[in-house]
């Protein structure tokens, strides 16, 4: 503890300059989206997390004011002040206008740290118009401000904090350091303003990593405040992903350490047949997996495998228990602490986790503690392998479902299905498929289509509700037997991606209640049974339009009741006008739909994508499964969002 008590300018080692972060700020942050600016946030509080990890810090505090600039505060040591002589600069200023400079490379001052490559508040400087960094440190308060890198303001000595909340939530006696930025317009051209869904999801995550250190979130915006504090660590966040799902026994909590590297495990199977594994190194969520992900999964495999075959659980000889039997219905949190000179991330942005020597380290522990579970706990291991087991006979029912589709000739266009009307162009990048609501709209969707390039395939009724449902019922049903033929890609372990027939895949619907609930329908079949359409930008939804106003030979349509009164503000309302309102795709005529609809100069498409795959599967579960509370308590609280026409 000696040597980590001792924080000071000795311990800040500087490796090369600050000026490529504005000229690539991408390299630094992943990108200059929304997605780069919170990571610019995200970087300024694993350093206050850092040091409640070094164990000298107890409260984080991040608030959001009121033009979108962040304040993040600690109660940890400060950073240090003092002159480095190397430089004639106080540490702080160091730290801050140059890359590679902080106290996580010699391993002294952290010995776990988030804040790996010490490049976070340096970036974060440079990509900032505003930066000020407020030390507290034996009863002072010492100021110093910068704009994209550069100093504007040298460390001086000041009577309180720039910050009226900071004033209020923290004596200026207290330790600790507080940043206040405001990201660079002329880097985040897109967007400034703060999520604050994201931040909170963000906040929380790391409340459940770090436990027993207490997360204080206001955002002035909008008037609101959340606190988060967790001691149940990575079990805590295990209950919190499984908490609509239907759970098969108790958490399995794994706890080892080697070679200074310290892996928790928390496993439990659900009766769905997802996986949902997120992972962390450091507290940091590496949400692309990595050694320690792979040592986790293997030892699993090996674990449960060795458990059925030692109590001749598997009766049919032919049967052979796999990683994707085992992993089928399973959650599990993965977290691996380690000092933080020798972690090693693949990209800067910290989404997988590189490190060989951590694969094996927690292959090891996961396996000796597994298989030690199981025998003290084999009601347990009963379920989990036999849940395995299940998995595999619904393998073999779905690859017979499977092999019969394969039988129609599912990719070539003989075999394709006699509702399909394909487009001529058989170049997938140029061509779309129309997923259409119906015979009615498929047929005005047929005639108004640009053939070269759109396909349209028609769907009567409701499909199948897909959530939790075997993937041989899936392939039994046929509108999704049609909707996998048409595609071409195959589905389960035959699906293939490059097989795709259209790049653009169109969910086309009436704008009502049963045109929402059939969009859903479809969109829970994709997200779990061919989640790689969403995943790479594949499916979309049309957008057709709610309103038509004619005004003499004038026709204008439009796509909500906002842009309605809009519109109408804008006309000459003493002359007459007519306006429709389209309760259905079958209401327009071919030539209508083509252009409110089909036309890619004039039509408006959503593109579907998964920014959160656990929200997405936490919302999908609530609105799709069979537990009607959940679903009862989402509608009652979302209930004000919905545009219900009467």
């Amino acid at each position: 503890m000696a040597d980590t008590q001792k924080y000071t300018s000795d311990q800040i080692i500087v490796l090369e300059g600050l000026e490529p972060v504005r000229k690539r700020p991408a390299m630094y942050i992943g990108s200059t989206d929304t997605r780069g600016l919170h990571h610019c946030l995200t970087e300024i509080i694993d350093n206050s997390i850092d040091e409640a990890l070094a164990g000298f810090a107890k409260n984080v505090w991040i608030i959001v004011h009121q033009d979108n600039s962040v304040t993040v505060a600690d109660d940890g040591r400060g950073i240090p002040i003092d002159i480095m002589p190397k430089y004639k600069k106080p540490a702080v200023e160091v730290i801050m206008t140059t890359l590679h400079s902080g106290g996580k490379f010699e391993g002294a001052a952290y010995k776990v740290s988030g804040g790996l490559h010490g490049v976070g508040a340096a970036c974060v400087n440079a990509l900032s118009s505003t930066f000020r960094v407020e030390i507290r440190r034996e009863g002072q308060i010492q100021s110093i401000e910068f704009s994209r890198g550069k100093v504007t303001s040298p460390l001086k000595v000041i009577d309180k904090s720039h910050i009226d909340k900071i004033n209020e939530l923290i004596p200026k006696t207290v330790s600790g350091t507080t940043t206040t930025f405001y990201p660079d317009p002329q880097i985040f051209k897109e967007t400034l303003d703060f999520d604050n869904k994201t931040i909170t999801k963000s906040l929380k995550e790391r409340a459940y990593l770090t436990s027993k250190i207490y997360f204080h979130y206001y955002d002035e915006r909008h008037d609101s405040e959340h606190h988060y504090y967790f001691e149940g660590g990575i079990l805590s966040l295990l209950r919190e992903v499984n908490k609509n799902k239907v759970v098969l026994h108790e958490p399995i909590y794994l706890h080892g350490e080697s070679d200074g590297i310290d892996v928790e495990v928390a496993i439990q199977y659900n009766d769905s047949f997802q996986e949902n594994t997120p992972s962390f190194a450091n507290i940091i969520n590496t949400h692309e997996g990595g050694t320690h992900l792979t040592g986790f999964k293997t030892a699993l495999t090996k674990s449960i495998k060795d458990y059925a075959e030692r109590k001749e659980l598997i009766k049919n000889k032919n049967d052979t228990i796999s990683g994707d039997d085992v992993r089928e219905g399973l959650t599990a949190v993965i977290s691996i602490k380690m000092s933080s000179k020798d972690l090693q991330f693949e990209g800067q942005t910290k989404g997988k986790l590189g490190n060989s020597e951590v694969q094996p380290i927690v292959a090891k522990i996961v396996r000796e503690q597994l298989d030690t579970y199981f025998e003290e706990h084999p009601d347990t291991a009963k379920i989990i392998v036999g849940k395995a087991l299940l998995t595999i006979q619904i393998r073999k029912a779905a690859k017979a479902a499977k092999d019969a589709i394969m039988r129609k000739g599912a990719f070539d266009s003989v075999g394709l299905p006699g509702k399909l009307a394909d487009c001529q162009s058989k170049n997938p990048a140029d061509c779309e498929i129309y997923i259409v609501e119906g015979d009615s709209a498929g047929g005005s969707a047929k005639q108004g289509r640009d053939r070269k390039f759109q396909a349209i395939l028609p769907l009567w009724g409701k499909a199948l509700n897909t959530e939790g449902a075997r993937l041989d019922k899936v392939v039994n049903s046929d509108k999704l037997k049609d909707f996998i033929i048409a595609l071409g890609t195959g589905i389960g372990d035959t699906f293939n991606l490059e097989k795709l027939r259209y790049h653009r895949v169109i969910l086309m619907s009436d704008a009502d209640v049963d045109g929402s609930h059939i969009a859903t329908l479809l969109l829970t079949f994709i997200f779990r049974h061919l989640p790689g359409l969403i995943e790479n930008g594949h499916i979309y939804i049309a957008m057709p339009p709610l309103y038509r106003i004619k005004q003499g030979k004038n026709v204008h349509y439009v796509y909500t009741d906002e842009e309605k009164e809009a519109y109408l503000q804008s006309i000459d309302t003493s002359k007459n006008y007519d306006i429709q309102r389209y309760k259905g795709l079958g209401e327009m005529n071919p030539q209508q739909l083509w252009e409110t609809t089909m036309n890619p100069e004039t039509r408006q498409l959503k593109q579907v994508n998964i920014e959160d795959a656990v929200k997405a599967d936490e919302v999908f579960r609530i609105l799709m499964g069979e537990e009607v509370p959940p679903r009862k308590k989402f509608i009652v609280t979302h209930a004000h969002l919905a545009n219900i026409d009467v």
